[in-house]
């Protein structure tokens, strides 16, 4: 009689993480990525590479108040014609004094073409601050609300 016990719960025991480990391969596969394509080709709700830019404090932190005040608005105007161009589609300072100082999300098709795009502010030229440009991917034509 125990032992009909003991072989009854292990064969509920098995077939229990049969069914779980059935749900688990099948949720993974919800979550595989989807192939990346180009312009019009890329089907509603595909992921779409988009490049995050995290602004980070550099090391050249010792301009005085002018220069950094006049360097601020030609930041702000490089971020606004790189957003009319359709390079940057946001972007935004943190909210504290740390080390991470902002972030881009750019909408570009390759890492060089982000660079080079980090490489015209004038707080990244001088140092100030420094982009570490990563790959990201989101549901093309997601929306922050």
């Amino acid at each position: 009689m125990i032992k009909t016990c003991i072989a009854l719960l292990v064969v509920i025991t098995l077939s229990m993480f049969a069914q779980e480990s059935k749900s688990t391969k099948e949720e993974q596969k919800d979550h595989e990525p989807v192939t990346l394509m180009k312009g019009n080709d890329v089907p509603d709700g595909a992921m779409k590479q988009y490049f995050l830019v995290l602004l980070r404090r550099g090391p050249m932190r010792d301009q005085d108040s002018t220069t950094l005040e006049e360097l601020q608005k030609q930041h702000l105007a490089n971020i606004s014609r790189l957003a009319q161009e359709g390079i940057i589609d946001i972007a935004g300072p943190f909210g504290h004094d740390g080390d991470l100082r902002g972030i881009f999300i750019m909408n570009v098709d390759s890492y060089e073409t982000a660079k080079a795009a980090c490489d015209t502010d004038p707080m990244i030229k001088c140092g100030r601050l420094v982009a570490e440009i990563y790959p990201w991917w989101s549901m093309k034509g997601a929306q922050l609300r």
